[in-house]
């Protein structure tokens, strides 16, 4: 003990007006030690094990600290500290500090400082104010303990301010990881000595058995500094955040830096991973196995979760139920807390998570062998296994769901949540399990039903898949404009009233128009969509839609539909063969209740005039110069039968072939299958039907003088594929949130069984956040499915990284829990559905993102973290003051 006091007799003495103790990070204090060791002038320390004290009953929990008990450990001298950590490496959440004179100190910060301008500009050291800021003072009661060579420590409510004491409760927790502490002051060597006269100016003998030390705690500020500046409002938030998080979470904060707070400044490169590559800790990749990136992704996301990382890298096996039929022996678990371990050891190298793809093969077959998956399917799977593993619930009881009856929400939501915590209970469930309210209405009897469920994650549909693009082509009505397409939005699962005003609204339509839309196939109108009501989920990517311009109708109106035929010649086995073919868009127009041949005919010149060619080789030849392109029809004196049509003889079937001086019209049924009459000229047309079909034969001639391009081409609804390609979006995450709390119909495959009705209806269902976790899981669903196509959304969701306020989003106002949140990790996916590749972008420390390639890791700037490819969204919650 006497050597140990002449070894630091001179770091003892100060050296400068500053005799303060500093309580620093000791690889921030090493590293500029360091740099000075060619200097001949390297300080030695004592090194002191922190154990819990006396006091300490159980683990320390943060609510025990600060409200019930003070902070009460021990520190026990190593006297073999020489020989300990002599490679400067720290343990696996860096929890080894150092206390440091004042002069000491300033010439450490001096480095530091100087080493980032000379980085930076060149500039030399001088004193800036924050990192005067980043110091506070903290109190601690020290106690000698002379029968077992220790240092009692005691940290109380009543000698320091309740943010420090948090603080303090962060720093020193020894329940999960041990503690190390260098003395460079030679301040604890004099207290073991009881030497009072040598007490400096802070230290105040309080008693016999007590004496008061006041250190200066620089580099471990729980002050998280918003990115904007705020650093006050930040400061309170992440200082009370200890107040949740400080025993189990104790080695995030330390390993990370700043994931619960901003532990280490600039300042302190250590931890950050700034200029030196000090700080390294959880900087490892993981190998790629062979289109293992999806897997990669989502165990980095959860490797930098704060608590789950803290949980496994403490004593997490004695909580490993072996008896959960649901889980998985506590494989998974042992597994993934092995390869936690592995990520975060110092100095490690890229890891290959082969034991954990075996035990992942082996309960979830889906994801064996070596194809390409779901990132998100995987960390659906893991997290409900590892929750099912560790489930402290050893046999769940039966507990029925009661209906509401009548009584309050938060009465109901309280007992779903207690009825689910008594069959479920995991580290998984405590930090990652919300809770939302489900309200259904039966469309007939207006039953209500309300339940409250449990989520681990939300899915949140983006807004390209809760509206549908269609593309129409909307054709006059009185041939003063060519067919033309029109592309609208509407809701995926809307009516067609939806779509009629959507179109109604694009195509600028009057008030004395109206809109006849059918679909097209085989130059046919198979069905018109009349109905309001119908719904938009009948009609197909791959229909092809026309939306009629028509005056609206009246009584005396009657609606006809021009169906076009024209003579195909082919050879077939040597031999000519003619046929009738349709061809073009049906037109469609409405007449009066009383016409003529000749009002049909004058009609119908006027419907194709914009598809006609005049003599320059243009369109939209004027309606006067139409009847000296096409010859008078040739009518008969009465209206006579037609006989059905041949393939070969097509002259004797009413048809006129060698008539090529005028078109030929005639009665037909819906499908323009039939011809029963031939339209005569000056002739009535007698009792006309609600809808008249015509069928209008065209001569070779005449169809030389129409664009058949214009007249027959129709497009798709959509367009798949990768020639047309969706339009790049951009949406924000709260409207993504909005989509997914938006009361809508169950699909026809999802009905729900009203008790009411007592049968199953297409109920409204209406979703709302009740209670939040503290880590919150956002699920772009990115990716579509259909029988025939997979489909991936490139849309661009801008998501907040520093401040997700859900408050006006939860439907439950709890003054207790805060709604806001910060980012943490994204996972990543690039490319198309069959392959593409997964990354992950990880916060760690500061304003520093990494980018994790499988093994590759790098630095990557913040503004660059927002990408169409971001799949997963990892939160974790702000605790507000």
């Amino acid at each position: 003990m006497d050597g140990a006091s002449e070894d630091l007799s001179d770091s003892a003495q100060p050296r400068n007006d500053d005799v303060r103790v500093y309580f620093v990070p000791y690889r921030w204090w090493k590293e500029a030690q360091d740099s000075n060791s060619g200097e001949g002038n390297a300080t030695r320390g004592v090194l002191y094990s922190a154990t819990p004290g006396s006091a300490y009953n159980g683990p320390m929990k943060i609510i025990n600290n600060i409200f019930n008990s003070d902070l009460v450990f021990n520190l026990r001298r190593e006297e073999d500290s020489g020989q300990i950590n002599e490679n400067g490496e720290v343990g696996v959440s860096g929890r080894d500090y150092a206390l440091v004179p004042g002069d000491l100190w300033l010439q450490a910060l001096k480095w530091h400082t100087g080493s980032r301008a000379a980085m930076k500009d060149g500039k030399t050291f001088s004193a800036v104010e924050d990192d005067m800021a980043d110091v506070y003072p903290l109190l601690l009661r020290l106690s000698v303990l002379r029968e077992t060579n220790s240092l009692g420590v005691k940290v109380t409510k009543k000698d320091n301010a309740v943010e420090f004491l948090r603080r303090a409760c962060k720093i020193f927790s020894v329940e999960s990881e041990l503690l190390h502490i260098w003395d460079f002051s030679g301040q604890t060597t004099l207290f073991l000595l009881n030497d009072g006269n040598k007490l400096p100016k802070d230290c105040q003998r309080q008693s016999d058995q007590e004496i008061l030390l006041e250190l200066q705690v620089y580099g471990l500020s729980d002050s998280f500094r918003c990115r904007e500046g705020k650093k006050d409002e930040m400061a309170a938030q992440q200082s009370n955040m200890a107040s949740s998080s400080c025993g189990a979470s104790l080695t995030m904060n330390g390993s990370l830096g700043c994931m619960n707070s901003n532990f280490v400044q600039t300042n302190s490169p250590a931890f950050c991973g700034s200029s030196g590559e000090a700080g390294t800790l959880g900087l490892t990749g993981l190998q790629n196995l062979g289109n293992t990136c999806f897997m990669n992704s989502s165990l980095q996301c959860l490797a930098h979760t704060p608590k789950l990382v803290d949980y496994f890298l403490g004593d997490y096996s004695r909580e490993i139920n072996h008896e959960n039929a649901l889980g998985m022996g506590g494989e998974i678990a042992l597994a993934f807390g092995d390869l936690i371990r592995k990520l975060w050891a110092p100095g490690a190298t890229p890891v290959a998570p082969r034991m954990f793809k075996s035990k992942l093969a082996r309960f979830a077959p889906q994801f064996s062998g070596f194809n390409q998956h779901d990132s998100q399917e995987l960390l659906a799977f893991l997290l409900d296994g590892l929750h099912e593993d560790l489930n402290r619930v050893k046999c769940k009881p039966y507990i029925e769901a009661k209906d509401g009856e009548g009584r309050p929400d938060e009465e109901v939501a309280d007992e779903y949540w207690r009825n689910h915590l008594a069959r479920n209970d995991s580290i998984i469930v405590d930090v990652s399990q919300g809770q939302y309210r489900s309200t259904l209405v039966c469309p007939v009897c207006k039953k209500v039903s309300i339940m409250f469920d449990p989520f681990m994650y939300l899915s949140l549909p983006l807004p390209s898949t809760t509206m549908r693009t269609m593309t129409l082509t909307v054709v006059s009505a009185d041939g003063s404009t060519p067919s033309s397409p029109c592309t609208i939005t509407v809701p995926k699962n809307g009516k067609c009233e939806d779509l009629i005003q959507a179109l109604s609204s694009s195509c600028c339509l009057k008030d004395d128009e109206t809109l006849l839309v059918a679909e097209i196939y085989n130059n046919r109108i198979i069905r018109y969509l009349e109905d309001p009501t119908d719904s938009l989920s009948l009609i197909r990517d791959g229909d092809r839609l026309v939306a009629y311009r028509l005056p609206k109708v009246t009584d005396e109106d009657r609606l006809v539909v021009f169906m076009h035929q024209r003579i195909d010649e082919q050879y077939i086995h040597g031999k000519l063969s003619s046929s009738l073919k349709a061809f073009g868009i049906p037109l469609v127009a409405r007449v009066c209740n009383s016409v003529n041949g000749s009002d049909i005919y004058n009609l119908y010149l006027k419907l194709i005039n914009p598809f006609l060619i005049t003599s320059e080789g243009i369109t939209n030849n004027p309606v006067s110069s139409i009847k000296t392109v096409i010859d008078e029809v040739e009518m008969k004196d009465a209206m006579s039968p037609v006989l059905s049509v041949g393939a070969n003889d097509i002259d004797e079937k009413g048809v006129d072939p060698d008539s090529d001086t005028g078109l030929q019209f005639f009665l037909t049924d819906d499908k323009g299958s039939t011809r029963d009459f031939k339209l005569v000229m000056d002739e009535p047309v007698t009792r006309l039907p609600r809808r008249l079909n015509l069928l209008v034969f065209w001569p070779e001639k005449k169809i030389e003088q129409c664009d058949i391009r214009l007249f027959g081409s129709l497009p798709e609804i959509f367009k798949s594929g990768f020639i047309a390609r969706r339009p790049q979006e951009s949406v924000s995450l709260y409207r993504c949130l909005e989509a997914f709390l938006k009361e809508e119909p169950l699909g026809p495959d999802d009905m729900w069984y009203c008790p009411g009705c007592k049968t199953h209806r297409q109920a409204s269902k209406k979703l709302d956040l009740w209670r939040l976790p503290e880590i919150l899981v956002i699920h772009l669903k990115r990716f579509s499915y259909s029988r025939f196509m997979k489909n991936k959304l490139e849309t661009y969701v801008d998501f907040p990284v520093d401040n997700l306020d859900l408050s006006t989003y939860i439907t439950h106002k709890n003054c207790m829990a805060s709604n806001r949140y910060m980012l943490y990790a994204v996972s990543n996916h690039y490319g198309s559905m069959g392959g593409g590749h997964y990354t992950a972008f990880v916060h760690h420390g500061g304003d520093q993102w990494y980018d994790f390639d499988d093994s590759h890791v790098s630095p990557i700037p913040e503004d660059k973290i927002k990408t169409s490819a971001a799949y997963v969204l990892f939160y974790r919650r702000v605790v507000d003051v």
